[in-house]
């Protein structure tokens, strides 16, 4: 195992220089870049960052959807001594400030205009900020070349000396940390979690060998590399086994660059998985009768063989007859027909989508972990899984169940602590290095882990996107009329919310609106009154990223009470409760939603 990301980068150009390590689809066509170029690329970027003032120990933000310049600039920081910070794409202005200023950024890079024009409303916020690096389109247009492209900071490196670059390199202790990974928090800003040399290299050396990495492993890289999981498997994990990562087009076209691709190692979250399955289950209620009852019969063997598998049995008979006629066919259009390992992780997945996938003889690996475990703590493969559980103990770590219930792990994969934040690491880390994660779970006598429940108040929707509600809802409650609010969105595709409303402002906010309502009850159910509620959401939902974002509002007819058991004797939503007591309500918002 190699002890620093350098290191391995190193490493692997050494080893594999000739062997392509990415491919990115431009004007049409795969374009490839070797594992040689790759370090040169990353290498000439460091550089370029010494020279616009990146200091080591600080951060740089990079914004934007995967590409080779997303990962070059995330390795080149680390080279530089520097702290990648990740943003997602659907961030606001604000948040995108927020980052930059708390990792005290000197560099941003920033995909194309759109993103880089986030930075640059706000460029009097940032003092620190000395350069927006645009990889992608013409520059936006600033004072002072404030914004610049990709080939002038490749120009701009190249005016530096190797021995700068290699004097931080060598500077740096596995130790160390050398990316930041902003998560959601519970009170509004995120919190940045900061992730050693050793914390990478370790997840990476252990899921190679865990899953059988070789050099000819393909990966498509299309989730938010902000996130921790995509890091490990678009960034450090490929470094470590020397496999190729292609980057999809977009989310859009993730379904043809699948065909184009093949690939052998497939993550996708829960929501990616379910969109597979509907429109599967769409194309096969138009199949002609026989062969919906062919792959009924092909399906009711998947299971069975599934099961069997997972219990050391024998698959029924027919099996392989129903691998021939459905199950190959299946994965060919997928384009999983290659697929050794096809996983999901970073939010919960429901049972029937695990198992329709099992039908078809493509078994989906549940992972679990968290950010502040630089990704997994337990895992599954294809050789040992359960339907249902989230696998078992990453080898070379430990987990332990609390007499809460909590889950807590320990090991070299935990990070080292929360960046300027030293009250929220003691509360996450123990004073014997346990991580308490806020999850509740069971530990089975075969090893393999469950998830029960949570402790903390994360929603984790059904794209793997962590939202704190508290934020939500007190950006809601800033709208005059709107007294409490409750976001809903536990493994949803969209954010919604339960709302009451103000007595004593309702008359007013009702004439406001041209609504005939003149109480609380008749507000509720008045389509006028609605329409003008709407409206302000709206304008909530544009100080928010679009995840947290709040598609829809029911208007609840009374208050919430400590006695009618949705409030807590100090005033504290009992959300288990209000999920409850409101379900139909919350149905309702959920009706109709798209597949």
């Amino acid at each position: 195992m190699n002890n620093t990301v350098i290191e391995a980068l190193e490493s692997a150009a050494k080893q594999h220089g000739a062997r392509v390590a990415l491919k990115s689809k431009r004007s049409g066509a795969w374009s490839e870049i070797t594992w040689s170029a790759y370090r040169d690329s990353v290498r000439l970027v460091g550089r370029a960052l010494i020279r616009l003032g990146v200091e080591p120990g600080k951060g740089v933000a990079i914004v934007g959807f995967n590409s080779p310049e997303w990962v070059i600039a995330d390795l080149a920081a680390i080279y530089a001594g520097a702290m990648p910070a990740g943003i997602y794409t659907t961030n606001s202005p604000e948040q995108c400030r927020y980052v930059a200023h708390h990792c005290e950024a000197a560099v941003a890079f920033a995909e194309n205009a759109e993103q880089a024009a986030k930075f640059v409303k706000l460029r009097d916020e940032l003092p620190l900020l000395k350069r927006v690096v645009q990889w992608s389109g013409t520059p936006v247009a600033t004072e002072g070349d404030w914004v610049i492209g990709w080939e002038a900071l490749l120009e701009i490196g190249r005016t530096v000396p190797e021995a700068d670059l290699d004097a931080r390199a060598a500077a740096q202790k596995p130790d160390d940390p050398c990316t930041l990974i902003y998560t959601s928090g519970t009170t509004g800003d995120p919190k940045a979690v900061m992730i050693t040399h050793r914390n990478l290299t370790f997840m990476a050396s252990v899921l190679c060998t865990t899953l059988d990495f070789t050099r000819d492993e393909h990966i498509i890289s299309y989730l938010p590399l902000s996130h921790v999981a995509e890091q490990v498997v678009s960034i450090h994990a490929p470094i470590e086994g020397a496999a190729c990562v292609w980057f999809a087009e977009s989310i859009d076209k993730l379904g043809d660059n699948l065909r184009e691709v093949r690939p052998t190692v497939f993550f996708a979250v829960p929501r990616v998985w379910e969109k597979i399955q509907a429109k599967m289950a769409a194309a096969g209620a138009q199949a002609p009768p026989l062969r919906k009852k062919i792959a009924a019969w092909a399906r009711k063997q998947g299971l069975a063989g599934g099961f069997a598998e997972q219990d050391g049995k024998s698959k029924p008979l027919f099996y392989g007859l129903a691998n021939k006629l459905v199950f190959k066919t299946v994965r060919e259009r997928l384009g999983l027909d290659r697929c050794k390992v096809a996983a999901t992780s970073a939010a919960p997945i429901s049972r029937a989508t695990l198992e329709f996938f099992l039908s078809l003889g493509l078994p989906v690996c549940e992972v679990y972990g968290m950010s502040e475990c630089t990704g997994p703590t337990t895992l599954s493969t294809p050789a040992r899984y359960r339907t249902g559980k989230v696998g078992w103990v990453l080898p070379g770590t430990e987990l332990k169940i609390e007499s809460d219930g909590e889950i807590c792990m320990r090991g070299p994969h935990i990070f080292k602590g929360y960046y300027k934040d030293q009250n929220a690491t003691t509360e996450a880390l123990d004073a014997e290095g346990w991580l308490h994660s806020g999850d509740i779970g069971t530990l089975d006598e075969a090893g393999y882990v469950q998830i029960t429940d949570r402790k903390k108040e994360l929603i984790i929707t059904a794209g793997g996107e962590n939202v704190a509600p508290q934020l939500i809802e007190g950006m809601l409650k800033s709208i005059p009329v709107i007294a409490q609010a409750v976001a809903i969105g536990d493994r949803m595709k969209y954010m919604t919310a339960l709302v009451t409303l103000d007595p004593e402002r309702v008359v007013e906010e009702a004439k406001l609106a041209g609504s005939p309502a003149r109480s609380v009850a008749e507000a509720a159910t008045c389509a006028v009154f609605k329409r003008h509620l709407d409206a302000e959401v709206g304008k909530v939902n544009d100080k928010l990223a679009r995840v947290q974002s709040v598609k829809k509002i029911a208007i609840l007819p009374a208050e919430l009470t400590i006695e009618g058991g949705e409030l807590t004797p100090t005033m504290k939503l009992r959300r288990r409760v209000i999920n409850v007591k409101y379900k139909e309500e919350i149905a309702g918002l959920y009706a109709g939603a798209e597949a």
